[in-house]
């Protein structure tokens, strides 16, 4: 399925409220996703659609580090796996279980999506992956491989859509116009580079972090660093640290402030090369 063309996704609220359950799908597509509230797991007992096979996600926010935290799992009973994991698992805020509305998937289906969620949560690196065990590919044969890859591409869209982006990279591939838009902000000869997409400000892989911090930045700037830090996110390299991974910040001036250690008005210190600003390009009344 192209991810590309336009969708239309139906959202279903059990109890009408919107902080609750939520049932997600793509109205021409036969798989749904349930967001369950730790809190709510105990009123989805009668919800037929999650007593069969399926995979599910355990999604956790910790203070003390960067990104979330997600168990990646398969059940032939969904829910009864949920409420196992209620008693073995502590990180969890919420669960989304991945089902299918023709009850088509088997087993093996589980399995197969379950090890190809996993490789690719590990290859966009949005979340940290809790599994202590990575599972091994199953056999399937290439039609059900190529059905399985086209559900898949239907689990990604509504698992973002329900506040989990784990699927999604925080930029597209290097292509001419995010070379052309490639802003950069320095300070004290330190270099940092970034982009502005739909989801926020991107701090690109490479990018140097000044080393000092002035007192204008004390405080969530500080933790913010502090936790790419304390995750290998942000190694040490002398002068500077160097970004290994893309991050995604709320605005452009907390993406400044990080990267230079102060406090930066985004809009005006992310330049371009030909020395027009991000509020140039973005704010501009033409």
């Amino acid at each position: 399925m192209n991810t590309k063309r336009a969708k239309t996704i139906e959202i279903f609220l059990p109890d009408g409220d919107p902080k609750s359950i939520k049932i997600a799908s793509i109205t021409s597509r036969t798989v749904e996703a349930t967001y369950i509230p730790r809190a709510k797991l105990a009123e989805c007992k009668n919800r037929e659609g999650l007593n069969t096979v399926g995979i599910y996600f355990l999604v956790g926010l910790n203070e003390e580090h960067e990104k979330s935290e997600v168990y990646i799992g398969e059940a032939e009973n969904c829910l009864s796996r949920l409420i196992q994991h209620n008693s073995g698992k502590d990180f969890w805020n919420y669960a989304i279980v991945v089902t299918s509305r023709t009850n088509q998937f088997t087993k093996t289906h589980g399995k197969y999506l379950e090890w190809h969620s996993m490789q690719k949560g590990k290859d966009v690196k949005r979340c940290h992956i809790n599994n202590n065990i990575t599972p091994s590919k199953p056999y399937v044969s290439e039609p059900m491989e190529a059905d399985l890859l086209d559900s898949f591409d239907t689990i990604s869209i509504l698992v973002s859509t329900l506040g989990l982006p784990i699927f999604q990279p925080t930029r597209s591939l290097e292509s001419k116009k995010e070379q052309e838009l490639t802003f950069e902000i320095s300070r004290k000869g330190v270099l940092g580079y970034g982009l502005y997409t739909e989801e926020g400000f991107v701090v690109t892989k490479g990018s140097h972090f000044n080393k000092t911090t002035t007192s204008s930045v004390r405080g969530t700037i500080e933790k913010k660093r502090h936790k790419l830090i304390s995750d290998n996110i942000l190694i040490d390299c002398g002068k500077y640290y160097e970004l290994q991974e893309d991050i995604i910040f709320n605005s452009p001036s907390t993406a400044g402030a990080c990267v230079t250690g102060r406090s930066t008005n985004g809009w005006t210190a992310w330049k371009l090369k030909d020395g027009r600003t991000l509020s140039d390009i973005y704010r501009s009344k033409e």
